[in-house]
Formats: structure tokens, C-alpha cells, sequence
């Protein structure tokens, strides 16, 4: 029997989000995955000498690092796309988000940003297109462009590692049942930001990245996942989840009873007002 979506008003699939620390010589964001510039002396300036991309990056993100890693004027990188000459899937339609793969990518005097670009794309391709991921791929019925996109959400959406594939599950099973997603990560990518707080006016913006308004997939991925998030995609935990909640760190609820998830989303709600009043609650995280 197929499920009917309780109303947009009340329901609110996921609420988490993603903090981006900026310090001298470290970026940390989502996973806590680490951007080294390392100096070449003590007495010379600091300088890069790799780019670490880092899990769940958007590309309006590695653009501006690669500019500042190459000390180039802010938007040279983004615009080398049109000159770059990028291997990317039909679907794409010539954009690289999700294939702008997150690894450790060296830095040279003569390194531009059409080679580093094509660096992280080759990867990609070479970690997508090979056994397993696309046999897995087709054996989910999908391609693997298709698989990259649930990757990227699953990679925004999973707060730990262990999420993944409870995650990936969720996007199936609702897909099957002809549900909207729902997932405040496509919200967060239409505006380009990273909030815990969706509004139900967030939920009616006219973006083919809202899976509050629109059916399926986004159109493409909402950043660029690791192989980690890939291989949730095309292996998902089993399960009957329909809805997940990071109460707290550390503590994601999955169920398939809306009513159990609206009282798991109070919680969130009341802990998340304890914080924000500077009052901890039994169980929160100050």
C-alpha cells in the first residue's frame, strides 16, 4: 500500500547541518577532514603545497579553495570550466558537482586549475565507473550519475559514518513509495547555505532542488561525496525507515512511524531551544 506524506506544515525529514571551521592553516568541515598549508621554511611565508578537498564539499566551495591555493584573483578557477575540457557523464550537462572527488591533490609552481580540476574529475571517474560502484549501480536499477546524486545527499545528510547506509535506505524507500524526499540538504543547496533551521517558507521555493515540492532525485548532486557515501548509495542498509532525526550528536533516530518521528523531532526541537538559551537538558550537548 502506498504512503501517503503527512503535511508540509508539520513534517520535517531531517535537522542537521554542517559546521565549517576556518583557521590558519586548517579548514574543518563535515567530517572534520583537515586542509594542510604547509610552509616551505620558517623565515618564508606559508604556502600551500597540496589541496585537501574534504568530503561533502560543493563546488562553489573547492572553487574559492583553488583560487587561494594558486593565489589567483577570487573567481579564475569557476571561471576555467568552460576551457577545462572535463570528462564528465552526459547528465551532468557540463556541470562537475559530485565529481570534483574529495582526495589529497598536489601542488606545484606550474599547477593551474584546469589541471586540477581534471585531476579531481579523472578521480572521480576512475572510483565511479569501475566495479563495484557501477555494477551496483545497475543493480539498484540506477546509473551511476544517479548513484553519485543519493551519495551526495547521503554524504549531507548521514551524521556519522554509520548513518550512511540508513540514510541511503530512507531515499529508496521513500523513491518507492512515490514520496518527495524531503531532505533539508536540497533546501540548503537551492540557497547556498548550511542551516539546522528550514522554515516552512524554505519549503515552497520554486527550485528544482526542493524535494519538499518536487518528486525524485534532484537534478544533479548536492556536492561531492566520498567513496564512503557512494558505497551507501548502491549497497543501503535494509530497513522500513522512513524518516530520521539527529536528536543530538551522536544520536540519529530512523523509524517508518510518523507519529514516533514527530516526537523525536520535539526533542530535537527542545534540545535545540536549551542550547540556544544557554539552559542544558538531561542528555544535551553544551
Amino acid at each position: 500500500m502506498q504512503m501517503n506524506t503527512p503535511p508540509r506544515s508539520t513534517i520535517r525529514l531531517t535537522r542537521r547541518g554542517r559546521i565549517a571551521l576556518v583557521a590558519t592553516g586548517a579548514v574543518v568541515a563535515g567530517t572534520a577532514v583537515a586542509v594542510p598549508l604547509l610552509t616551505l621554511g620558517e623565515d618564508e611565508p606559508a604556502k600551500p603545497t597540496s589541496l585537501v578537498i574534504p568530503e561533502g564539499y560543493r563546488a562553489s566551495q573547492i572553487y574559492p579553495a583553488v583560487d587561494k591555493a594558486l593565489e589567483l584573483p577570487p573567481g579564475t578557477t569557476k571561471k576555467s570550466l568552460t576551457k577545462a575540457g572535463l570528462k564528465l557523464p552526459n547528465d551532468a550537462d557540463g556541470n562537475p558537482e559530485g565529481y570534483l572527488f574529495p582526495a589529497t591533490y598536489p601542488l606545484t609552481d606550474t599547477s593551474t586549475p584546469e589541471a586540477l580540476l581534471g585531476q579531481m574529475v579523472d578521480t572521480a571517474n576512475q572510483r565511479f565507473n569501475g566495479a563495484p560502484i557501477a555494477a551496483g549501480a545497475q543493480r539498484n536499477a540506477m546509473n551511476v550519475y544517479q548513484a553519485v546524486t543519493i551519495a551526495s545527499i547521503v554524504q549531507a545528510e548521514a551524521a556519522t559514518s554509520t548513518d550512511m547506509g540508513k540514510v541511503a535506505r530512507v531515499v529508496f524507500n521513500r523513491l518507492e513509495r512515490g514520496m518527495p524526499l524531503q531532505m533539508d540538504s536540497t533546501i540548503n543547496y537551492a540557497l547556498d547555505r548550511s542551516t539546522l533551521n528550514t522554515t516552512l517558507d524554505d519549503t515552497r521555493i520554486d527550485s528544482p532542488y526542493n524535494s519538499y515540492q518536487r518528486m525524485g532525485l534532484p537534478p544533479t548532486p548536492i556536492d561531492n561525496p566520498g567513496e564512503e557515501a557512494v558505497r551507501a548509495a548502491i549497497s543501503p542498509t535494509a530497513g522500513d525507515w522512513l524518516y530520521f532525526v539527529t536528536v543530538k550528536p551522536g544520536d540519529t533516530r530512523f523509524t517508518d512511524d510518523y507519529a514516533e518521528h514527530q516526537r523525536n523531532v520535539a526533542e530535537f526541537n527542545k534540545l535545540t531551544k536549551a542550547r540556544q538559551s544557554g539552559s542544558p537538558q538531561p542528555g544535551a550537548k553544551t
